[in-house]
């Protein structure tokens, strides 16, 4: 799997929608459930996570919702080709949010660039995951690298549903809750409770992924 974004925000205090200081990014609070920019809004900023996790989603024709990619502490999103976005972003907990503008994104954009592409590899590698695995090696994928995002201990927390996590995999809710119980049933995983997870047999789980 590949490695998470180490780069860490500067440390700053948080402001709730005021102006940008000149001398670097401004640190914004969102309430979980609140939108950070929608589909069709100006590209003209770029994020990195401060707490909390995020998710990148379209909504399909059909009214569904495909999510994309999540962003945990640490993590940059919000790069897009276009003038213009071609997803929504939305904050799954109480999260903050470095926002760099365009004059920040020069001033550091070596620093940008390194994290812009860790996660296009990400976003590569879960289009693998996608297209070539089955349920319980997608979930197992899955859990396998965001473990290793939050530091590659043993014990997992996981920000978003496991509607999310359906709507990222390309799966059901049901075949997400039935999968979290086969992987418990076989010992490779543990349930605390409904958002925090024990990795009991990391190799075995990661030897799913292949």
């Amino acid at each position: 799997m590949y490695a998470a974004a180490k780069a860490k925000p500067q440390s700053i205090e948080v402001e709730h929608l005021g102006p940008a200081p000149m001398s670097g990014p401004r640190l914004v609070a969102y309430k979980p459930g609140r939108e950070i920019y929608a589909q069709g809004d100006l590209n003209d900023k770029c994020y990195q996570v401060s707490t909390g996790a995020v998710r990148i989603y379209r909504l399909l024709s059909d009214g569904r919702r495909q999510v994309v990619s999540f962003h945990l502490p640490g993590e940059m999103f919000g790069f897009e080709a276009g003038s213009n976005h071609s997803f929504f972003a939305e904050a799954i907990t109480e999260t903050t949010l470095a926002i760099f503008g365009r004059r920040n994104m020069q001033e550091r954009s070596r620093e940008l660039l390194a994290l812009a592409l860790t996660g296009m590899a990400r976003a590569q590698q879960h289009l693998l995951v996608i297209g070539r695995q089955c349920a319980v090696e997608r979930i197992a994928a899955f859990l396998v690298d965001l473990c290793e995002r939050q530091g590659g201990g043993r014990q997992l927390r996981l920000p978003m549903s496991r509607q999310d996590i359906a709507d990222y995999l390309g799966l059901t809710i049901e075949t997400v809750s039935r999968v979290v119980t086969k992987l418990k049933e076989r010992s490779l995983i543990a349930l605390r409770d409904a958002r925090t997870i024990d990795i009991m047999k990391p190799e075995a789980l990661r030897s799913l992924c292949n």
